[in-house]
């Protein structure tokens, strides 16, 4: 209900602002600013990839779409005050919140997408870890500490009773399943995709989302959030509005079309290939969830880095200010 109302003031204003701007009107009397809304490759750019075809048309501002390819990049244009939209992992945000920073989640973009893959034989559940090696993808980020989670709830000890590896990236871990270099791998979506088309007899040990639920007694981890500036979205709540109805259809769009979404990713060069992606899609648990709607999951998250590495969201828990309304 939020979402059409949401969709009907934006339509409204639109037409406003066309009829003021036949009258030699319009915001900031004619002048233009820049905007850049930054995603970032893999499953994030996925999510938003009708932005990357067709920028949003937001009166008042010149807009362009980029996807960076590192979180750590993503982070450091917010620090700097470069970036005023973008994707942030729920606890990279969460930190650079607590370190005074205005910065507010908007949306929850991406939910858990994770998959541990196995070509052990003598793997076929959790409990089967223990004496094990499982390569993460992600050090320091929510893979690893809904791992942990997941394990500590089910009696195993991460570091004793199971051994973490990090030193492989996404498609790394993905190559090396295939090429069976490593036989245990906790990746992402759209890598655990590639994985498994690569290698067909690799099985999924059990279903982490599916743990996760289990273990905090919530619903689905976030994985991607849509964050904003604050002083940017107070100063501009209409091109905040148009951004997130934009987003919002870019997603449900991206879930109708796997086929023409895998084609627009490779198109915009977003590093990864249209027939992965197009396959991957149904499992990458892409949403859109107002951050004020899903404080309950994000919140459930934050403790899980609470209680493993308190330093990775600031130490605290996000305030009110943090959930963007």
């Amino acid at each position: 209900m939020k979402n059409i109302f949401r969709k009907a003031f934006i339509a409204v204003f639109l037409g406003f602002f066309t009829l003021f701007s036949l009258h030699g009107r319009g915001i900031n009397e004619g002048k233009t600013g820049n905007l850049t809304i930054y995603s970032l490759k893999g499953s994030p750019g996925v999510a938003m990839i009708r932005l990357f075809e067709e920028p949003p048309s937001i009166p008042g501002f010149q807009v362009r779409v980029e996807a960076l390819a590192q979180a750590d990049l993503m982070a450091a244009a917010f620090i700097t005050g470069e970036a005023k939209v973008g994707i942030l992992p729920p606890n990279v945000a969460a930190k650079i919140a607590s370190s005074g920073r205005d910065l507010r989640a908007a949306a929850i973009v991406g939910t858990g997408m994770l998959s541990l893959l196995s070509s052990d034989s003598s793997v076929r559940s959790l409990g089967d870890l223990r004496g094990k090696t499982v390569e993460i993808a992600g050090q320091g980020a929510t893979p690893e500490y809904v791992f942990r989670k997941i394990l500590s709830s089910g009696g195993l000890v991460p570091e004793t009773d199971v051994s973490l590896g990090y030193s492989l990236a996404p498609p790394e871990i993905a190559q090396s399943l295939i090429a069976g270099r490593i036989s245990l791998g906790l990746i992402p979506e759209p890598f655990a995709t590639m994985a498994r088309q690569g290698r067909p007899d690799l099985i999924s040990v059990a279903d982490i989302q599916g743990e996760w639920m289990r273990a905090v007694d919530q619903g689905n981890y976030p994985m991607t959030l849509l964050v904003i500036d604050g002083e940017f979205a107070d100063a501009n709540p209409v091109a905040i509005d148009i951004i997130l109805d934009r987003v919002s259809s870019s997603i449900e769009w991206v879930l109708s079309n796997p086929i023409e979404a895998g084609s627009l990713v490779e198109k915009h060069d977003l590093g990864l290939r249209a027939p992965i992606v197009t396959a991957s899609i149904p499992q990458s648990g892409y949403v859109f969830i107002p951050a004020v709607e899903g404080r309950s999951s994000l919140e459930a998250l934050f403790r899980v880095f609470l209680e493993f590495a308190p330093v990775s969201i600031g130490g605290v828990l996000p305030g009110d200010r943090f959930y963007h309304k």
